[in-house]
C-alpha cells in the first residue's frame, strides 16, 4: 500500500476541489455575462424598436396633421367657388385673394377645365402645358373630394404633389381644382419630425411604384426604391413594401419601422442603425467582464478559505491511516469535528482500538502456540527415544527368542536322543539333565526380558497418551485462533461496508463529496488488506490444524500398535509361563528319569512329544518376535513424523507471529 502511494503522484483534495470548481465557476460567469449581454441586447432592442414606434407614430401623425391641414386650407377656395358659382373675373379674383393664404403652396391653387382652359392667380408662376396630359388633371378627374394623388414632376422639372378634385361652379362645364405642394416641402416636413435621436425617415409614395416623396438624402427624392437598390437596407425595405408587410423589423443591421399615412397611399419608413442603441451594450458587456474577473478572483479566494477550513481535518485522518497502512497502530485519532469528517475520524479511532485488542490477542495466543509446539516437540523428540529403545530391546527379545527356539529344538533331538539311547547310556540323562537346567536359566532370563518389554511398553503407551493429549490442546488453541481470525475478517467486511456507504454518501453529495469518495476508497482498501491478511492468518492456521490432525492420527496408530505389540508381549509372557512350567516339568521328569530307568522309555517318548511341541512353540514366539520388532520400528518411524509436524507447527508459530510483529500497538 506504502509503495504503491509513493509510486503515484499525490494530489491535495484542495488542489482537486479547486480544479473542479474554478472551471465551474469561470464558465458560469462567462455564462451569465453572455446572458446578461444577450438579454440587455434584447431588452435594448426591444426598447429602440418601441422608441422608433413612437416616433414613426408622432412623425406620421404629424404628417397627417399637416397635409390634412393644407387640404382644410386648399378645400376653403374650392368650397368658395362651388358656392358662389362665379364667373371668370370672379374666379380669378378667388384665386388673387387665396393666392398667400398656404405659405406651403407657393403657386396658389388653380383652376383647369377639359378644354384645356386654365385659371391662376396673378402672381403665380405655374406653367401648364397640355392639360389632358398633365399627371394632376389626371387624378383630379377621378375624384370630386380633394385628395392628394401621386408625385410627379413638373414641366418646370420639379417634383410635386397636388391635392386635385372636380370643381362643381355650376357651370356645366368639367373643370378641375388644385393646389401644389413641392417635395422638398414635404422632405423638410419629414426629417424635422423625426423625435428619435439618431433616427431618420423618408416617405414612400406606393401608388407610384414605390417612389420616394421624402428623403434626408435630396438625390433620392422622386426615386423609386427596389429590391435591387445597392443599399441592402433599402433593397430590403423595398421588399417589405411590396410584400406590404409594414411590421417593425430588423434589416441589414438597422431597425426598421413602417406606418401608413392615413388618406393616402404613402408609407412612412423610419430606421436607426443597431449600433447607435447597441454601442450602450459593449460597454455593459465590458463592465460585466471586468465584474466577473473580479468575481472570480474573489470566488477562488472563498473557496480556498473555505476549502482549506474544511477538509483540514482530513490531513490528520489521512496521516493516521497511512501510518495504520504501514502497521503503525500506536496511533491517537481525535475527532475534531461533529460532521461526516468528523464522524469518520471517530470510526477510525475505533477501528484503530479493535485492531489493537485483536493483535494483542494474537500475540497472546501465537505465543502459546509456539509453547505448545516446543512442547509437542520435546514429547515426539521423548517418544522417538523411547520408540528407539524399544525397537532395542525387541531386537534383543527377537534374538532371545531365536537363542530360545535353538535351545527348544536342542532339547527336542535330545529329547529324541534320549528316547532312543536312554536305556543304553545314563550319562547321556545326566546331560539331558544339565541342559534342562540351562534351559530353565534361559527361560528365567527370557520371562525377565519380556516383563521388562512389558513395562517399556506401558511407558510408551503412556507417553503416546500425553503427546495425543498434547496435540489436542494445539488443536484448540488453534480454534481459538481461527475464531478471531474470523473477528477480524468481519471487522474488516464491516469497515468495508462502512467505506462502501461513505462512498455512496460522498456521491450523493456530488462535488462536495469527493474528497470524501477518496478517504472512504482509503479505507475500503486498508479493510481488503486486512481480510487478506485475516485469509492468509486463517490459511496458516488450517495448514496447522491440518498437520495437528495427521499428528493426531499418527499418534493414535502409535498407540494402536503399541497396544496390539502389548497384547502380544502379554502373551508372549504367557508362553513364556508355560514354556518355563513345561521345562520344570521336564526336569522333574528327567529326575524321575534318572531315578528310575526302567520307566525312561516311556518318560523318553513323552518328552520327545513335548520338545516338538515346544519346537513348534519356540517358532511361534520367534515369528510374534520378528513382528513385534516390525512394530517397534514402525513405531520408531511414526515418532519420527511426530517430531517433523511438531517442528512443522513451531515454525507456523512462528510465521504467524512474525506476521503479528509486522503491527504496533
Amino acid at each position: 500500500m506504502a509503495n504503491n502511494s509513493k509510486g503515484k503522484r499525490q494530489r491535495k483534495i484542495k488542489t482537486k476541489l479547486l480544479l473542479l470548481l474554478l472551471p465551474a465557476v469561470v464558465v458560469t460567469i462567462i455564462a451569465l455575462v453572455v446572458i446578461s449581454s444577450i438579454l440587455t441586447r434584447q431588452s435594448l432592442t426591444e426598447m429602440a424598436t418601441a422608441q422608433l414606434d413612437s416616433s414613426i407614430a408622432n412623425q406620421s401623425d404629424n404628417i397627417e396633421s399637416w397635409l390634412s391641414s393644407n387640404l382644410q386650407e386648399f378645400s376653403i377656395a374650392k368650397t368658395i367657388i362651388e358656392k358662389t358659382h362665379p364667373d371668370d373675373a370672379a374666379l380669378l379674383e378667388i384665386l388673387d385673394s387665396t393666392y398667400n393664404f398656404n405659405a406651403y403652396c407657393k403657386d396658389g391653387p388653380y383652376v383647369a377645365t377639359a378644354s384645356g382652359q386654365t385659371y391662376k392667380a396673378a402672381e403665380s408662376t405655374k406653367n401648364f402645358g397640355g392639360i389632358q396630359s398633365e399627371p394632376w388633371f389626371k387624378q383630379g378627374m377621378t375624384r370630386v373630394g380633394l385628395a392628394y394623388g401621386s408625385s410627379y414632376t413638373s414641366s418646370d422639372g420639379v417634383n410635386l404633389i397636388s391635392a386635385t378634385g372636380l370643381l362643381k361652379d355650376g357651370s356645366g362645364e368639367v373643370k378641375v381644382y388644385g393646389a401644389d405642394l413641392t417635395l422638398d416641402q414635404v422632405s423638410t416636413i419629414v426629417n424635422s419630425g423625426v423625435k428619435m435621436e439618431s433616427a431618420a425617415s423618408f416617405l414612400v409614395d406606393i401608388s407610384a411604384n414605390n417612389t420616394i416623396l421624402a428623403h434626408r438624402d435630396p438625390s433620392r427624392v422622386a426615386t423609386q426604391i427596389t429590391a435591387e437598390d445597392s443599399d441592402p437596407m433599402m433593397a430590403g425595405i423595398a421588399e417589405k413594401l411590396q410584400q406590404r408587410d409594414y411590421m417593425t423589423t430588423a434589416i441589414d443591421n438597422y431597425e426598421v419601422a413602417f406606418r401608413e399615412i392615413e388618406g393616402t397611399d404613402w408609407v412612412l419608413v423610419s430606421y436607426i442603425s443597431n449600433s447607435v442603441f447597441l454601442q450602450d451594450v459593449a460597454k455593459l458587456t465590458n463592465v460585466l467582464i471586468i465584474t466577473g474577473v473580479i468575481a472570480v478572483l474573489l470566488i477562488i479566494l472563498i473557496i480556498n478559505l473555505t476549502v482549506s477550513k474544511v477538509i483540514s481535518p482530513l490531513g490528520h485522518i489521512t496521516k493516521h491511516i497511512t501510518d495504520m497502512s504501514n502497521g503503525d497502530f500506536t496511533i491517537e485519532v481525535n475527532q475534531e469535528s461533529n460532521d461526516e469528517i468528523g464522524m469518520m475520524g471517530s470510526k477510525v479511532s475505533e477501528f484503530v482500538e479493535s485492531m489493537r485488542g485483536m493483535l494483542s490477542s494474537i500475540n497472546k495466543e501465537s505465543a502459546k502456540l509456539k509453547e505448545q509446539s516446543n512442547n509437542s516437540d520435546k514429547v515426539s523428540k521423548s517418544m522417538y527415544d523411547a520408540s528407539r529403545s524399544q525397537a532395542d530391546a525387541m531386537q534383543n527379545l527377537n534374538n532371545t527368542v531365536d537363542q530360545l527356539a535353538v535351545a527348544v529344538n536342542e532339547i527336542a533331538e535330545n529329547a529324541t536322543t534320549l528316547a532312543i539311547v536312554v536305556s543304553d547310556t545314563r550319562e547321556n540323562s545326566n546331560q539331558a539333565n544339565e541342559s534342562m537346567k540351562e534351559t530353565v536359566e534361559i527361560s528365567k532370563k527370557g520371562r525377565a526380558n519380556m516383563e521388562h518389554l512389558s513395562v517399556a511398553m506401558e511407558g510408551i503407551k503412556n507417553s503416546n497418551d500425553e503427546l495425543v493429549n498434547s496435540i489436542n490442546e494445539v488443536g484448540k488453541a488453534s480454534e481459538e485462533i481461527t475464531n478471531i481470525v474470523g473477528l477480524i475478517a468481519e471487522i474488516a467486511d464491516e469497515t468495508n461496508l462502512l467505506s462502501l456507504n461513505a462512498s455512496i454518501e460522498a456521491a450523493r453529495a456530488g462535488e462536495a463529496g469527493k474528497g470524501f469518495a477518496v478517504v472512504a476508497s482509503e479505507i475500503g482498501k486498508l479493510a481488503q488488506n486486512s481480510a487478506a491478511s485475516a485469509e492468509n492468518i486463517s490459511n496458516l492456521i488450517n495448514d496447522v490444524g491440518k498437520a495437528i490432525n495427521n499428528v493426531v492420527s499418527q499418534a493414535e496408530l502409535s498407540a494402536r500398535n503399541i497396544e496390539a505389540n502389548s497384547d502380544l508381549i502379554h502373551a508372549a509372557v504367557d508362553t513364556f509361563d508355560q514354556i518355563y512350567q513345561n521345562i520344570e516339568k521336564s526336569n522333574e521328569l528327567i529326575d524321575l528319569m534318572i531315578q528310575d530307568v526302567q520307566k525312561v522309555d516311556d518318560v523318553a517318548s513323552n518328552v520327545a512329544a513335548i520338545s516338538q511341541e515346544q519346537a513348534a512353540s519356540a517358532d511361534e514366539i520367534l515369528e510374534t518376535s520378528h513382528h513385534m520388532v516390525e512394530q517397534a520400528n514402525n513405531i520408531t518411524l511414526s515418532s519420527q513424523d511426530v517430531a517433523d509436524n511438531s517442528h512443522e507447527l513451531a515454525n507456523t508459530s512462528d510465521t504467524l507471529t512474525s506476521y503479528v510483529q509486522k503491527f504496533k500497538i
